[in-house]
């Protein structure tokens, strides 16, 4: 088989694989009221059902991108590509809600070291005007696993398949990861840091635990009540992984194997793009958890009616993301990205305005602008800021990146969830979700003003003869 099929075949499968993942972190909400019926999951249990996987997930991932510079980006895929199938296997059998909220922490975990290399993968497949249209195709899944996590969760659990009930939804994973192992196995190229690198233990520890003081109050917040010990939790967080950037500028003084490389923030697309990165997180958080909420609860809309709603955001987003690669970053630039935040913005105040109008009589039909504008305005976003952030990165530390990216996209939707959380406390949907859409505005309005620190202007950066030195460049976004 030719060199340029077997990339394209591992392209397929390392966007499966992302897909997946992106399903799997919104499939479960859908599924909530037929797991509680059957287990008889309380609460508590339900919030770790649906945020234990976020949480493993974000903890693991900076760790899981360095593994794979260490040890191999296709080994490092197919272990977690197995754990993440494995793990699937075990929610679907599930027999009581602690099982299940044990496996899907070992299914976050093994997610976190699965998705990193998707991007370094990628990263190092594809190079100069290749790049981009692969992240615009990459973007274009994103937007598509958005919604299709929840209208594929409320179809699997309304057919109620073999009586099996909200099962279907993790064992749905089971054919794609089989085929995703033997494929990735045999067309996915080798790749890892060029230079000998060792896996910084100290690191690995200093970061989970800054993460998880940081990232556990913000998900368990909302059901004691916002706690004092929450906020202190937070703060040293925040100690903890100002600590870790210390330790991190030592250990690469030391032996020049940190877990985070920290010289990539000294690339303005990297250090504004992850920023971004943040904020945007933050408002997708806000936007996918309201709107659910607000279709299903405020509107009393079944799991099917709310999901097949979504269409024209996911028709939207799709197209948008292939176009805004392929043909308008390479022309105006950031430009674009901050068109998109500033139409998703529109979007939003659109909606506020339908819902306001119209209240519990508001149809599907009616949401279908808002929803189109909204879907256009992300994926304007959702590629271009991939290929961005990912442009001045260097072949070696590509694993490290991408962990971050994802990371910090992680951070930015817990936080957003909190800010949900927040908004329903004692206040209506309907109202809760006008409160929330408003918080979407802010966010994007910030985001557009931190894109005026990405470089300004498309532009296409030749290659480097010496591959080898991890010196390839993507399509970058030229200051």
């Amino acid at each position: 088989m030719s060199t340029e099929r077997r990339r394209w075949i591992a392209l397929a499968v390392v966007m499966t694989a992302s897909f997946m993942d992106l399903v799997d972190a919104t499939i479960v909400n859908i599924a909530v009221p037929s797991i509680q019926r059957d287990t008889g999951a309380g609460f508590s249990a339900v919030q770790w059902i649906t945020a234990g996987y976020a949480l493993a997930f974000a903890v693991g991932l900076i760790t899981g991108g360095r593994l794979g510079d260490i040890y191999g980006r296709k080994r490092v895929f197919l272990i977690g590509t197995a754990g993440f199938t494995v793990a699937s296997l075990l929610c679907g059998v599930a027999a009581d809600p602690q099982m299940l909220v044990a496996t899907r922490l070992l299914q976050g975990a093994a997610a976190a070291l699965m998705v990193p290399q998707v991007l370094s993968i990628i990263h190092a497949t594809f190079s100069g005007e290749e790049r981009g249209k692969v992240f615009g195709m990459f973007g274009a899944v994103i937007g598509l696993a958005a919604v299709t996590g929840p209208l594929l969760g409320a179809l699997l659990t309304q057919w109620n398949i073999l009586g099996l009930e909200w099962r279907p939804i993790f064992l749905i994973n089971l054919p794609f990861g089989i085929a995703g192992l033997l494929l990735g196995r045999r067309f996915i190229d080798e790749s890892k840091a060029p230079q000998a690198l060792r896996l910084d233990i100290a690191g690995v520890a200093l970061a989970t635990a800054g993460l998880l003081l940081l990232m556990y109050p913000l998900v368990q917040g909302r059901e004691n009540g916002w706690p004092l010990w929450g906020y202190a939790l937070m703060a040293g967080g925040v100690a903890v992984l100002a600590g870790f950037v210390r330790y991190e500028r030592a250990k690469k003084a030391k032996d020049g194997s940190p877990l985070v490389e920290l010289a990539l923030f000294r690339a303005r697309s990297f250090a504004a793009g992850i920023g971004v990165q943040l904020v945007f997180g933050a408002g997708c958080g806000i936007f996918f958890l309201v709107w659910t909420l607000y279709m299903q609860i405020g509107l009393g809309w079944s799991p099917l009616h709310a999901g097949l709603t979504g269409l024209p955001f996911t028709v939207a987003c799709s197209a948008s993301a292939g176009m805004s690669v392929q043909l308008l970053v390479p022309r105006f630039g950031r430009k674009v990205l901050q068109a998109g935040a500033l139409t998703t913005a529109a979007g939003a105040l659109l909606y506020i305005g339908e819902a306001a109008r119209y209240g519990q009589s508001v149809h599907s039909w009616q949401m279908a602008l808002p929803l189109l504008v909204m879907g256009a305005g992300m994926g304007m976003i959702f590629s271009p800021l991939t290929d961005a952030v990912l442009s001045d990165v260097p072949q070696d530390h590509a694993g490290s990146a991408s962990g971050l990216i994802n990371t910090t996209n992680q951070l930015g939707n817990a936080f957003g969830l909190a800010l949900v959380s927040v908004a329903f406390t004692g206040s209506t949907p309907i109202r809760a979700f006008e409160h929330a859409m408003l918080w979407m505005v802010g966010a994007m309005a910030i985001a557009a003003v931190l894109m005026t620190a990405l470089p300004r202007r498309a532009a296409r950066t030749p290659e480097p003869a010496d591959h080898a030195a991890g010196t390839a460049k993507a399509p970058a976004l030229a200051g």
